[in-house]
């Protein structure tokens, strides 16, 4: 188990920051061909197709790492067949119903579609389901321990893809402008959604025999729906410095502080490497009884995934100048943004995987809990801060929140768990109960 999770660790983190290269490659092209206010408006758009997305998975994503190992640990293939095809039913239902209502909502409120962000809008609102398809089919390849499938298809393939298209576009005569930017972005995700579909289905179909179904709605979304308000929660938390700052300054202001996140990035795929690697397995080996073994994986996620965040923090914030430097030269004022950042996540490293514990083997609603009060906590620290700060302001309130976050799950892990997640009880040669 723990060759397997340090294995897929790598993997996922390996894929993750060559995604981060594309990705970043992609936003210092954006950002220099579309000038600073209509890179703000795509990074507006592009926070809330990420938000809806995510959410409109209704929890079913992350759910399928916690039930699917389950069951096939206990042989009910019958339930497991069932959570694919209904899980796949819904996504897709939600993600259209989300999508009509945003724009119902867009065309009563009026002004939106008589400015400049009415045509990258209406574009968005197909790009929604099938983001929330790749999110969907990103849970199931991870819960089969499939993490190369699961990471590659959206955090590779679709930002190449994006990079690619918008070149082409411009090229041919386009505008460079926040609509063309997110008409790029519907074909690269419908590209990436395909290739990871199809590779999906072929991999399910040899692992999994065809055989009956059996519906377990109520037990699923006991716990998905809280995990879905927790995932809601947590999209909002990450990108809510944004939208705060969307609302009190203008795009071009929005777009300097895009850039110092789209940076951090490379931090926080630290910590989205870890989870993809371990959390099923926290599952399997709960479900197996293994209370050794699991104790044994939390202190080894904590340990080796602070370690890699303080190096990949220290990496960038070294790089930061030049990377920054490329989106333009005003943009290397996010440099003490950035540096905010950067600690801001190497601090709620030293809590480890509570969160994960919580939504993996029970807790879901106490960690849903827990991020829709950081969730609040980090808006309204913004709303006080960045007044007073400006951008800077935004930043230190993220890195407040995001500490007090992770500690609150450490703590609520071991309430329930009885499982210690901080990385200094290591430290001082004590071990999780």
């Amino acid at each position: 188990m723990r060759g397997g999770a340090a294995g897929a660790a790598i993997d996922v983190f390996a894929i993750r920051i060559a995604a981060a290269g594309f990705a970043y490659v992609a936003q210092v092209l954006m950002a220099r061909l579309m000038g600073g206010t209509e890179y703000g408006i795509f990074a507006a758009i592009w926070v809330w197709i990420a938000i809806l997305g995510h959410s409109a998975t209704l929890g079913l994503s992350q759910g399928a790492c916690r039930f699917l190992p389950a069951d096939q640990a206990r042989g009910d293939l019958a339930s497991v067949r069932a959570y694919l095809v209904g899980g796949l039913a819904v996504t897709l239902a939600c993600a259209v119903a989300v999508a009509a209502g945003g724009l119902a909502l867009v065309w009563v409120e009026g002004s939106l579609l008589a400015g400049p962000y009415a045509a990258p809008l209406l574009v968005a609102a197909l790009v929604l389901p099938l983001f929330a398809l790749q999110d969907y089919c990103e849970g199931i390849a991870r819960s089969q321990n499939w993490a190369v499938l699961a990471i590659a298809p959206p955090y590779l393939l679709r930002q190449g893809l994006i990079m690619a298209a918008m070149l082409l576009a411009v090229g041919l005569g386009a505008p460079a402008e926040a609509r063309i930017a997110v008409l790029c972005t519907l074909v690269a995700t419908g590209i990436a959604v395909g290739v990871q579909v199809g590779s999906l289905m072929l991999r399910l179909r040899r692992s999994l025999p065809a055989g009956p179904r059996r519906y377990a709605w109520r037990r699923w979304f006991r716990a998905c729906l809280p995990i879905a308000a927790g995932d809601l929660a947590s999209a909002g938390f990450n990108v809510v410095d944004v939208v705060v700052l969307s609302l009190l300054a203008p795009p071009a202001t929005v777009g300097l502080y895009f850039a110092a996140t789209r940076i951090q990035q490379f931090v926080v795929f630290v910590h989205f490497a870890a989870t993809a690697a371990t959390a099923q397995r926290f599952t399997a080996a709960h479900a197996a009884g293994d209370r050794a073994g699991l104790a044994t994986l939390v202190r080894m996620q904590a340990r080796l995934a602070l370690a890699a965040t303080i190096l990949v923090g220290a990496a960038v914030l070294a790089a930061a100048p030049l990377l920054l430097g490329l989106f333009g030269p005003e943009f290397r004022a996010s440099l003490p943004i950035l540096a905010v950042l950067v600690a801001g996540s190497v601090a709620a490293g030293l809590f480890g995987p509570g969160e994960d514990l919580l939504n993996m083997l029970g807790g879901e609603r106490l960690a849903a809990l827990v991020t829709v009060g950081m969730l609040a906590l980090a808006g309204g620290l913004c709303l006080v801060l960045v007044p007073i700060l400006g951008v800077s302001g935004a930043a230190l309130a993220m890195a407040l929140a995001t500490t007090l976050r992770a500690g609150a799950m450490a703590l609520a892990a071991r309430a329930v768990h009885g499982l210690s997640t901080p990385v200094w009880p290591d430290l001082s040669g004590r071990s999780a109960r």
